[in-house]
């Protein structure tokens, strides 16, 4: 039986890899922060389905996680534990930096290690980010567009992607990057701007609220749904040679669109009634638009997002919806499928 490890199952990512994963009956280890409030319905969402098992690791800690795949033989790992929120890194620039850079050499530190003792080690999936490109000189950007990183949070991103390109190259692991740009699903967390529109489209159409607060509205985005973006995370382990990718639809769209078609799937005709904007939710530098190119991923994978950006939206909503009525806060009430 084939092992996988994936650092923060938690998310919005994690929980839907892990189901793909335990379908093809793959025996999945998910780690989850020490100490924390996590997210505990996660064995509930994925009953039914065997050989998962959740342990709390601090993805800090590189010695424990050396014991982690001691232990456990994996044949795959997937790095998704992250500081996730480029606005909050702005006030937490050392613990982002910590978690979403050092923990990363951490990682490929354990496994070279690993790899000297065993003479192999697990194939590694790297959750990087267009935030790297940040100010990017070109549209759209590719996997050798230069990095302008403009907050902590992409700072620390950028730093373990060329982490992970030097010890592909220096030591022969199979490590891969996926560039991901924005990607949705019905699980995406609450404290996303994507979640609270499609939280407050909810419920103001069915009257618990009346407004909406938000920042930037002008920025361009390159949406995709998490589905297929999990899929190409997939794909790269299951390639020959460890690379990295662009993942994105190619396609951008503004803030203030996701907001009109939200709002629309609600059935609230004109959204600018409830909107306000916050002059405490600007960033201090904002990247204003990032649009992918992912020929690489569709010429040597074969990958292509088949959910377009109105689907995805319109199933955030509808699934809002049914949670806003029922007051079931959690995920149980959505099971992904393709």
């Amino acid at each position: 039986m084939r092992r996988a490890l994936i650092t923060g199952i938690g998310g919005q990512d994690g929980f839907i890899l892990a189901r793909d994963l335990l379908a093809e009956g793959r025996q999945v280890i998910g780690t989850v922060r020490p100490g924390t409030i996590w997210r505990a319905d996660v064995m509930t969402y994925l009953k039914g389905l065997d050989g998962l098992e959740v342990v709390e690791h601090d993805v800090r800690d590189g010695v424990g996680f050396g014991h982690l795949i001691e232990k456990h033989n994996f044949d795959e790992i997937y790095n998704l534990a992250s500081f996730s929120s480029v606005g909050l890194s702005w006030d937490n620039a050392e613990l982002v930096s910590e978690i979403n850079g050092m923990a990363v050499l951490r990682m490929l530190e354990a496994l070279r290690l690993y790899q000297d003792r065993h003479g192999s080690a697990p194939r590694l999936y790297q959750a990087s980010t267009s935030e790297v490109f940040g100010l990017a000189d070109e549209q759209p950007q590719t996997e050798t567009t230069p990095h302008h990183p403009r907050s902590p949070y992409a700072v620390a991103k950028s730093f373990a992607h060329h982490l992970v390109v030097n010890y592909r190259e220096s030591y022969g692991l199979f490590t891969s990057s996926g560039i991901q740009y924005n990607h949705e699903s019905p699980l995406r967390g609450a404290g996303f701007v994507t979640r609270k529109i499609t939280r407050a489209a909810a419920e103001i159409t069915l009257g618990r609220r009346d407004s909406l607060n938000l920042g930037n509205l002008d920025v361009r985005r390159d949406w995709g749904h998490a589905l297929d973006h999990v899929r190409c995370m997939r794909l790269m382990l299951e390639a020959d040679d460890g690379m990295d990718y662009v993942v994105a639809t190619g396609a951008t769209h503004r803030l203030e669109d996701f907001l009109e078609t939200a709002f629309a799937a609600a059935g609230i005709g004109d959204p600018w009634r409830y909107v306000h904007q916050d002059p405490d939710l600007l960033r201090p530098a904002e990247v204003m638009e990032t649009r992918g190119d992912a020929t690489k991923a569709r010429e040597q994978l074969g990958w292509v997002p088949e959910i377009s950006f109105d689907q995805m939206i319109e199933e955030m909503v509808r699934v809002e919806l049914r949670r806003v009525e029922t007051g079931v806060e959690h995920s149980l009430d959505y099971v992904p499928t393709r």
